[in-house]
């Protein structure tokens, strides 16, 4: 804390947070002294925020009822932190939507100072990830916002779930937890309807309703174990992998619904998919505008060769 300023900020955000902090708890928090808070408050109070002070074994300082706070004041630590995890959440495909990413970023971008936005915006424009970029399958907000609440305080859930085949039911869930696995949101748990464990990809999640009954995860069990073993175990025959040449989120916004991931590389798009009959794989490919690469399976080849030979026969009749 070596600004003044930085700690009256920081005190309002402390009183905003944490109502009824003592004026020794306070100065603990801000690494000064009581004496220093009160001036700190007194300031507050001249910029006409309603500090209220309380008196005995269960006072404290306070913001008066009702009162709402101004808009957000970000360091310029704080303000790169929440730019570079914005950038992140997108990269990795780990945002709910990529509007919503760059929405926030806009209005974070907007309201910081010139000496800030610009250099802000010269690391959103160059900054490069080891890890692949990948577009996912985005899940709505509030959909994963009511799983993880609902994981998190152990309480059951009814949901609408969509499956790969465009069979809708209704499913009773006792959420385990919420996991983020290569471009995909999953929500783990105890399916009542089969009475067994599940996996559900949370994109397919039309509705969550919350259920009164509360539940308990069993001792040792580790959701994203669970996920990687249970993908494992449900590998598909052909592992396909082709390098499409054309701009990411122009091909992500054709395969949207597609079980397919897709990573930004140097020469393209890689997309990989898993496939028990290759004809569909081959469909999916000629449906795009752009040319495109074959890395395996060698057998995807003849399959695109028989479409093309029946396309050319379709069109000369």
């Amino acid at each position: 804390m070596s600004h003044p300023l930085t700690r009256v900020l920081t005190l309002l955000e402390l009183l905003q947070s944490h109502a009824g902090l003592t004026g020794a708890e306070l100065a603990e928090r801000l690494a000064t002294d009581a004496r220093t808070v009160r001036r700190h408050v007194a300031l507050l109070r001249d910029l006409g925020i309603p500090v209220e002070a309380e008196r005995g074994r269960h006072g404290g300082y306070r913001l008066a009822r009702g009162y709402r706070m101004p808009p957000l004041v970000l360091t310029n630590d704080e303000a790169l932190a929440v730019v570079l995890g914005l950038l992140a959440a997108e990269r990795l495909g780990m945002g709910t939507t990529t509007v919503a990413g760059a929405g926030a970023r806009a209005k974070i971008e907007r309201v910081l100072p010139r000496s800030l936005r610009e250099p802000l915006a010269a690391m959103r424009e160059t900054l490069l990830f080891t890890a692949n970029a990948v577009a996912g399958q985005a899940p709505e907000s509030g959909v994963l916002l009511a799983l993880a609440q609902a994981s998190r305080a152990g309480t059951a859930v009814g949901i609408t779930y969509r499956s790969g085949r465009e069979e809708r039911s209704e499913r009773d869930i006792d959420p385990y937890g919420v996991v983020f696995h290569t471009g995909r949101w999953y929500l783990v748990g105890h399916d009542h309807l089969r009475g067994d464990l599940r996996t559900f990809r949370i994109d397919r999640v039309a509705a969550v309703a919350p259920r009164a009954r509360a539940f308990t995860v069993p001792d040792g069990f580790d959701p994203v174990a669970h996920l990687t073993a249970n993908l494992a175990q449900g590998a598909y025959r052909w592992q396909v992998e082709v390098t499409v040449h054309g701009p990411l989120d122009e091909i992500a916004r054709r395969l949207r619904g597609a079980a397919v991931t897709l990573t930004e590389r140097p020469t393209g798009v890689l997309l990989r998919v898993q496939a028990e009959r290759l004809d569909g794989t081959a469909h999916l490919l000629a449906s795009l505008p752009w040319p495109f690469t074959i890395h395996q399976p060698d057998e995807l080849r003849p399959e695109l060769r028989k479409l093309a030979a029946r396309l050319t026969a379709s069109a000369a009749e």
